[in-house]
């Protein structure tokens, strides 16, 4: 599985929705959206069953990445060790005991090294996507139309559009794809579903993106980065650029 074009939230449920099926993202096993499921005397949904599956099969969406080999995760075995302890609950003095780590002072120092890494990543993963989406990608003017910059004729915008809402400009998207040009052109279309000069709770954004694409947190967050939509500081307005 390749996951660089994966999303964290996705990474966190250990599954996403690709071409119509929830898929797993550390086997092949897929579930189709429009299709329920019998398990253990009751049915499930495609999202319920792949969410089944993976608590079945790998344990957890959290298990399943850390058993990801450590070229991927790149996590030594202790901080493997040490996590899986910090995931069960453990006190430092039961980890000191249970782990090859015989010391409490140690193990406070992984828990430490580890929130370090984990503020580090962070920083290191706004960077990554900064240099992915430099600023000559950023939409200006209100976002009400894209600029000579993008070079993108009429033609080839119908061309996107028909193939990504095959059930009618009004519908929903399989995939939300990955090429600037083609985000840009699904990110002003879906703009067409918000009313300039209306503002927005975060709930509703959610509800009107969620009729495009079940990763409606990968949408909106997509319209705050590229210029079409901007919101208040604790994120509980939104509104159209002007």
């Amino acid at each position: 599985m390749d996951f660089q074009n994966i999303t964290v939230d996705a990474l966190m449920k250990g599954y996403q929705l690709t071409d119509g099926h929830y898929q797993c993202l550390h086997c092949v096993q897929a579930f189709a959206i429009h299709e329920v499921y019998p398990i253990h005397d009751k049915f499930l949904t495609a999202e319920g069953m792949v969410q089944a599956h993976i608590q079945q099969v790998h344990g957890s969406a959290f298990h399943a990445l850390l058993q990801m080999d450590k070229k991927t995760s790149g996590l030594s075995e202790v901080q493997e060790e040490m996590l899986q302890h910090f995931y069960e609950g453990l006190s430092d003095k039961e980890i000191a005991v249970e782990s090859s780590v015989n010391n409490i002072s140690t193990v406070r120092q992984h828990r430490f090294k580890l929130r370090e890494k984990e503020k580090q990543a962070k920083v290191f993963l706004a960077l990554m996507q900064l240099l992915a989406e430099p600023h000559h990608y950023k939409i200006h003017k209100g976002a009400t139309q894209v600029d000579e910059r993008y070079g993108i004729e009429e033609q080839e915008r119908e061309k996107v559009l028909q193939n990504y809402f095959k059930q009618g400009l009004d519908g929903s998207i399989e995939t939300i794809p990955s090429k600037e040009k083609r985000k840009l052109i699904i990110l002003q279309h879906i703009l067409q579903r918000f009313t300039a000069g209306q503002v927005y709770t975060e709930k509703e954004v959610n509800e009107i993106l969620k009729t495009v694409h079940a990763d409606f947190v990968t949408l909106r967050r997509y319209l705050i980065e590229y210029g079409f939509m901007e919101r208040n500081t604790d994120g509980s307005s939104y509104w159209m650029k002007e």
